[in-house]
Order: C-alpha cells, then structure tokens, then sequence
C-alpha cells in the first residue's frame, strides 16, 4: 500500500513555530514589518517541512498568476519552436513563466486550450490561429473577460487585437522575384488554404511579382495543397503532368517545398538545373537537405521577443479606455541556397 503524503500548510508551519499563520505568510513574503530572524525561521521550517506555495491562491490575491498562455498550431514545426524562445526570454526577464498548448492546426483543440488557459486564470494569451479555425468566437471570449490577447504569425485584423506578423507579401514577392532573375519564366506556386492570411498574402506576393516583371499568370501553375511533405507530393506531381512542366516553383512553406524536391528527383528532373525551387519558413533541415533549400527567413525569435513585449504592453494598460492595439510588421529576409541558383 503505497504512502500518502499531506500538503504541508501555512497552519502546520505555524504549528511547528508557535506563531499565528499570518505571520508564516507575512514572512514568506519577506512582509518589512516582519522580523529578519523571524523570517530565517519560518523560512527554515518551510524548507525543512518541504512546503509548496499554493500559486493559485496567491494569485487571486494579487490579482495576476504571473503566467502566459501560449496557443501553437504545432511543436514538430521549428517556426513556432523559435518563437516560442523569443517569448520565454522576455517572459523570464519579468519574472514570468510560460504554459504551451498545441492544438495539431484543429478548432476543437484551440478551443479546448482557450478554455483551459482561462480556467487557470492566465494573465495573457499569445496565440497562432490554427489552419482548421473560421469561427473566432473563443477569442472573442478572451476580450470579453479583459484577458490581453496578442496574435503572432497568423492574425486575424478584425478581432481588434495587437498582434506581430512578418510582411508575407512582400517575402513571397521577393522569392517569386529571385526566381525571375535567375531566369525562370514558367514559375508554379504550391499555395495554403487560403482563408488563412499568411497564405493568402503569399499567393498576392507570387502574383504581383509576375505582373511587375510582365510574366502572364497561369492558373494552371497555382494549386492548393494543406501544408504538408505530403500535400508538397501531390501538389508537384500535378505540375508535373502538365504538358508543359514549370521551371520553377514557390512553395507556400518549407515542407511543402520538401514534399515537392521529393517528386521532382523522383521524375528524375534535376534541382534546379529544371525545376528551381523557394520555400517559406526557414525551417532548419533546409540548410542541410541535398540541395540546399532556398527559403524566406520570418524573423522567428524577434518575432516572440515582440509578442511577448505587446502583451507586458497590454496587461500594463488594460484598464486605459484610450489603449490602441498595436500591430508590428517584420521585414523577411531571402536566403539562397542551393535549390534556386541556375546563374
């Protein structure tokens, strides 16, 4: 029969102690009308009893948990992992602790985690709107209990939020740029479910890029796949059977642009003597992959160092009827490798 351990109390190091529990709490709060000996001791016999604070109730005291709630679409993606480091530096030079929930790019799930983070009574929300997500009503319900919300990658403008995106536009017009330059004319798009802003913005980069530098749209050359390796597969493979094959591909992100290179080298067509290729993200196997993937950087760190900061912004100025949310937009960097250098 396995043993059942107590949680030690207040009462019981005042017990220990002969004094009344609020002076237990008093000194553990190093409270200056307490006595430093007094404090030793009590902290001494904390230690010695082994006792865990109760954060929650210390919380509803001071009116804030000191944790932030951090929403993700994924953890096997790198994107969000580098983000996730911005935010936990900031976070840890407040004092800060940070609570991660991933929802697998589901609805349901991001609901789920809406609602467990309000139930643990987070002072802040920093979330990635899944891919599956229309309907915005549970973060509608984080303003509604005046809980600072900021969004970062995928942002929604409606929901009156601050928020910290990078200009996918204009990195997709740059990597679209890029291949032209390198002399590509029959340049594909591997696009992202479009409701979903990033690749939206993505597809009116690649667009636009072509328009500029007087290269007809084919629409033929655009499909639709749902941010995969394997929807990269299919989506190539489709490009692939057309009677006249693209040159070059821009790739919404940087699996879909691996699932692509796989279909192109299994056509037994060369990288990127007949197919260039860029992808979106800059996820790390890209620098290592044979070629090397060309790709846009999204500023990924700087990008949570600066959701983190909106937020400590926003919980400071949460009561200030005049308070506008902010919305910072980081320039992307091209970085060209391998993959997309025909000169």
């Amino acid at each position: 029969m396995s043993e059942i351990i107590l949680k030690v109390t207040l009462m019981d190091i005042a017990r220990e102690l002969n004094i009344t529990a609020a002076t237990v709490s008093r000194a553990l709060n190093d409270h200056p009308a307490i006595k430093d000996a007094t404090k030793k001791l009590v902290k001494e016999a904390a230690q010695k009893l082994q006792y865990q604070p109760n954060k929650i109730a210390s919380s509803l005291r001071l009116g804030k948990s000191n944790i932030i709630g951090v929403i993700i679409p994924s953890a096997e993606i790198n994107f969000f992992g580098s983000v996730i480091h911005g935010i936990e530096k900031v976070a840890n030079e407040n004092n800060y602790n940070v609570l991660i929930y991933q929802t697998n790019e589901l609805y349901e799930y991001e609901k789920r985690g809406v609602q467990t983070f309000l139930q643990s009574q987070v002072d802040g929300v920093l979330a990635s709107i899944s891919k599956d997500t229309i309907n915005l009503d549970h973060y509608s319900e984080i303003k509604k209990r005046g809980v600072p919300l900021v969004l970062f990658d995928r942002a929604i403008d409606t929901l009156g939020v601050s928020a910290v995106v990078v200009d996918d536009y204009a990195g997709a017009f740059a990597a679209t740029k890029h291949l032209i330059q390198q002399g590509c004319r029959r340049i594909a798009h591997i696009g992202g479910q479009q409701h979903v802003s990033i690749f939206n913005q993505r597809l009116k980069g690649y667009i636009d890029a072509l328009n500029v530098f007087g290269i007809p749209v084919d629409d033929d050359l655009i499909v639709y796949g749902k941010v995969s390796i394997d929807s990269g597969r299919d989506c190539m493979n489709k490009l692939l059977a057309l009677a006249i094959i693209p040159d070059a591909v821009f790739a919404v992100e940087d699996f879909t642009a691996l699932g692509a290179m796989q279909s192109i080298k299994a056509a037994n067509k060369k990288i990127p003597d007949d197919i260039a290729i860029v992808g979106f993200a800059n996820e790390p196997f890209g620098e290592y992959m044979s070629p090397s993937l060309s790709t846009v950087n999204q500023q990924t760190v700087q990008m949570g160092e600066e959701a983190a900061k909106l937020f400590f912004e926003s919980f400071h100025n949460r009561n200030r009827f005049d308070y506008n949310p902010r919305k910072l937009v980081l320039q992307p960097e091209l970085i060209c490798r391998q993959s997309s250098l025909k000169k």
